[in-house]
């Protein structure tokens, strides 16, 4: 699913709102999420096809925060409230898919509110997409990732037991193919707050960062233009001036 698979091409708006609160950032999404999916509601292809309901590319850095997908089990997250408090994190359960996550600074939060109807794409391939983003994007800086069946994410050395680590977790809501939610790519991130829950429900994986498989700490502003780069080329669209 590279460029030129995925049907007639759509613009993005991309939105780079810097550091936050992940409450506020979440009702962002539902309002523009909600926006979609009232013109397709409402049967209004013709505003849609013209971009008057956007889709967009949001990243983002949140505040230490722990957040439980749908599917998630409350076991996951090994500290207590007064424990969270003294972390200076936070926690929320959420409406996307996957387990629990950690979210905090150096890490690039990605949330697509794409309508993958006019991207022609399945669920099942834009997770894919989302994936291949990243894994093209780790193999600018030299380092190979790939899919663990069973899985979502990207991982690197998923077949050396023992060894296997987790860069991007993936956890995503679709309603009519809209989406919201995303991914979570560790650039900077300080991983020491994955010791506080089982990532993504696992007990038998690590987690890894950029800065950590490459020995020091990444131009953080880099990695998002090359990662911003490698979404809209594998998806295919071109960005929309607003």
């Amino acid at each position: 699913m590279l460029k030129g698979e995925m049907g007639n091409q759509v613009t993005v708006k991309y939105e780079d709102i810097g550091v936050r609160d992940y409450k506020e950032t979440w009702d962002y999404q539902e309002t523009c999420f909600n926006s979609i999916l009232a013109s397709k509601r409402n049967g209004d292809a013709k505003e849609a096809a013209q971009g008057e309901a956007i889709n967009r590319l949001i990243f983002v850095e949140h505040p230490h925060v722990y957040t439980l997908g749908r599917s998630g089990s409350d076991n996951n997250m090994l500290l207590d409230h007064i424990q969270l408090q003294a972390k200076d994190a936070t926690f929320y359960r959420t409406d996307r898919g996957g387990d629990i996550t950690y979210h905090g600074p150096g890490q690039i939060v990605g949330y697509p509110i794409f309508d993958l109807e006019q991207f022609g794409l399945t669920l099942k391939q834009y997770i894919y997409a989302l994936e291949e983003a990243i894994i093209n994007t780790v193999r600018e800086y030299g380092i190979e990732s790939a899919r663990l069946d069973g899985a979502t994410g990207v991982w690197l050395d998923k077949d050396i037991a023992g060894k296997t680590r987790k860069i991007c977790a993936i956890g995503v809501k679709a309603s009519r193919y809209v989406t919201m939610h995303g991914f979570a790519f560790n650039v900077n991130t300080n991983l020491d707050y994955f010791n506080y829950i089982n990532p993504c429900g696992f007990t038998d994986k690590d987690v890894t960062s950029l800065s950590k498989e490459l020995g020091s700490e990444q131009d953080f502003k880099q990695v998002k233009s090359v990662l911003k780069e490698k979404l809209k080329k594998v998806f295919n669209f071109d960005w929309k001036i607003v």
